[in-house]
């Protein structure tokens, strides 16, 4: 029989490999989601704390010796796993963003819990729980979702120390709507309506009506520092708090900070042991104030000193070096005075130190990706 051609043998095109875009438009890190215009950031860090002693704000570890029932004290250990995701894309509406972040913790709690005869396993090491800290969209000024509050985060927290709330100077997570309004020219302002979070400590952090807590704020930035205020309403108890701060660019290596707040008591002092979402330090007043100084580019020292009119007072000191690009070890030093120990009208300096005065210590092992 006569030969036959071949069936004509049909090639696909190959389709052109899409590969992961740079996107340098919201800083490094970020890239191109395949197929999207939307820039992705994925980062976080990975700690390990050793505390000692009272470890500053916190009453330390505690245990039972399991061979003679005795209590004594013992390390105090965390470590923590933080995932961190950062989106952004431009729209016609202003620039898109959300951010994120969990953390899983691993370690044992401050004080001790169970039988004194020694009979329970008081304050094992265990995994200790997931929290979600940060979850918003932000849409130009417009903030919703998770975060923490505008109170704190606007004014930028206190010092550069791990412990900074020995003397508190707010509550933080909460659920928030917010705008935030940059002039371009150094100033800035922000308004947050949040519904606070908790209950424990002896007040109720969480709106109890349609009524949300309300914080304003507003901000001058220059060269030299910044100079910046916020106000907030508690509206579960009625109550006013405030904080003014200024930061102060000194010289390359040394920076400086002072803040000062003011609240009212009118309801809180019988119902929270005058203390709301917002006025956390006890009395009308408290101050924060402290430094940075940088020995070289690895080396920092920072310092916090802190106080309220309740007589609480708190140092924090620490040497942070960082030995190689994202990997930080921090050794930090604290002391809390505890204005009113042992006087039963009063309901503490809202630590769990369980003496007068307490002295502590962390060891801080950070990688950072």
């Amino acid at each position: 029989s006569g030969a036959r051609a071949a069936d004509a043998v049909t090639v696909a095109e190959p389709e052109p490999a899409e590969y992961v875009k740079i996107c340098d438009v919201y800083g490094a890190g970020y890239f191109y989601i395949p197929g999207t215009e939307t820039c992705l950031r994925i980062g976080g860090y990975v700690r390990y704390d050793i505390g000692l002693g009272d470890v500053g704000s916190f009453d330390g570890a505690k245990s039972i010796d399991a061979l003679n029932g005795k209590e004594q004290g013992t390390w105090k250990k965390n470590a923590r796993f933080t995932l961190k995701t950062w989106t952004g894309q431009e729209t016609e509406l202003g620039t898109l963003k959300t951010y994120t972040e969990t953390r899983f913790n691993f370690g044992n709690g401050s004080g001790w819990s169970g039988g004194s005869d020694g009979s329970a396993n008081t304050n094992p090491a265990h995994n200790s729980g997931v929290s979600l800290n940060f979850a918003w969209i932000q849409l130009g000024g417009l903030r919703v979702g998770k975060d923490e509050s505008a109170f704190n985060t606007f004014i930028g927290y206190a010092g550069n120390v791990i412990q900074d709330t020995i003397v508190p100077y707010g509550d933080f997570d909460t659920n928030v709507v917010q705008y935030y309004f940059d002039a371009g020219n150094g100033f800035s302002a922000v308004v947050s309506l949040e519904e606070g979070s908790g209950t424990g400590n002896g007040y109720r952090g969480t709106i109890d009506s349609y009524v949300p807590h309300v914080v304003g704020g507003v901000k001058y930035t220059q060269g030299w520092g910044a100079i910046t205020g916020v106000a907030a309403y508690d509206s579960t108890y009625e109550e006013w708090a405030g904080k003014i701060r200024a930061d102060f660019n000194v010289t390359s290596e040394l920076s400086l900070f002072g803040m000062f707040g003011y609240g009212s008591d009118r309801h809180t002092v019988d119902f929270a042991n005058g203390r709301d979402f917002y006025k956390q330090w006890g009395g009308h007043w408290a101050f924060w104030a402290g430094g940075t100084y940088k020995f070289n580019e690895k080396t920092a020292f920072n310092l916090q000193v802190s106080g309220d009119q309740d007589k609480n007072y708190g140092v924090a000191a620490n040497v942070a070096y960082t030995a190689v690009p994202g990997f930080t070890v921090t050794a930090e030093v604290d002391y809390d005075h505890y204005g009113h120990f042992g006087d039963p009208n009063v309901f503490g300096n809202w630590t769990n130190a369980n003496k007068k005065n307490s002295v502590g210590g962390i060891l801080r092992f950070q990688r950072d990706f």
